[in-house]
């Protein structure tokens, strides 16, 4: 018996995660009483199992087949390491490559799948948590399954972060390559794909307070002022008025900097799914009931257009005019 987690990478990194999905994995694998192996599929395989080689790992399976994701690739290894191993779990992470092949995967061997999965609990039967109704529900469910699969969402635990011992071991698969139905000939980020809101150590995120596109120029210089980068809620970007990349929440993109500074950010459950996981997470609103201040380390109940020029001002900045 094991617990078999896919791990993931993007032009020539580990993805976080990929370790986080460690810790699910370890954790799983402590409630069945049974191991944890990981498998890497394509790119700088050996490289990629010394850096997840953490502890709790007890073998790492490398299958060196192709450099950047391919569907077709990975449902074929998946189902061929499956057959090997016959895993009790299955655990992937439930991001954009993730949810690619995963239903897919679950469909073809037969297995149950619960995705986006926040946590597990053990209630003497496996059982795994997700959200509902747009993350206002938590629901939780009883795997009544030998085998089955599980989508974990990023950023929801930990990353392994201490070395391990694992054994690694080359995985061959035979690849069929007339059911491989797509060809990767590049890589190309988004509009604005100068800027990768989740490498960010600081950001500072506008919300429908701003009020007018004129007026984002204030909370650019605040960003510039801190040395932080600009990101958003979605009506922003619905707005046009700042670009997809931007975006923070659970149609954009999950990201965990050491402070989040959001402005005029009301804390809808979507945009807060994005970023709760932040270190540090700081308010600006004017509504005292605004959900973001359930979340937030610290709260200014204030007008933006009052509070945020003298921010910018302590740090040595200057307001423009809005």
């Amino acid at each position: 018996m094991t617990v078999l987690a896919v791990t993931e990478h993007r032009r020539g990194d580990l993805r976080d995660v990929s370790f986080e999905i460690v810790t699910a994995g370890r954790e799983l694998a402590d409630e069945l009483g049974t191991d944890l192996s990981l498998a890497v599929i394509g790119g700088d395989v050996d490289g990629f199992a010394d850096e997840l080689n953490r502890d709790g790992v007890d073998t790492i399976y490398t299958i060196a087949e192709g450099e950047e994701f391919n569907h077709g690739i990975y449902m074929q290894t998946i189902e061929q390491l499956h057959a090997e191993l016959d895993p009790t779990a299955l655990l992937l992470p439930n991001t954009v490559n993730g949810l690619d092949y995963a239903p897919a995967v679950a469909g073809r061997l037969g297995l149950p799948i619960v995705t986006d999965v926040i946590g597990l609990e053990d209630g003497g039967v496996v059982e795994v948590i997700r959200e509902q109704y747009g993350g206002k529900v938590e629901t939780t469910y009883d795997i009544d399954a030998e085998q089955y699969a599980l989508t974990i969402r990023p950023t929801e635990w930990p990353m392994a972060e201490e070395a391990g011992d694992a054994a690694i071991e080359a995985f061959e698969v035979d690849i069929d390559e007339d059911a491989i139905g797509t060809t990767v000939n590049g890589f190309e980020e988004v509009s604005g794909g100068d800027v990768d809101i989740t490498e960010a150590d600081v950001l500072v995120s506008v919300g429908r307070g701003i009020d007018e596109e004129e007026n984002l120029p204030l909370v650019e210089a605040l960003a510039d002022a801190l040395g932080a980068t600009l990101s958003s809620s979605r009506p922003i970007v619905d707005n046009g008025w700042l670009p997809q990349n931007r975006q923070v929440g659970q149609s954009g993109k999950v990201v965990t900097p050491d402070v989040y500074i959001a402005i005029g950010i009301s804390g809808a459950v979507q945009h807060v799914a994005g970023m709760k996981g932040s270190d540090t997470i700081i308010a600006i609103n004017t509504d005292p009931n605004a959900p973001i201040f359930d979340i937030a380390d610290y709260g200014i109940v204030d007008d933006l257009f009052e509070v945020v020029p003298e921010i910018i001002e302590a740090f040595g900045g200057e307001a423009p005019d809005v």
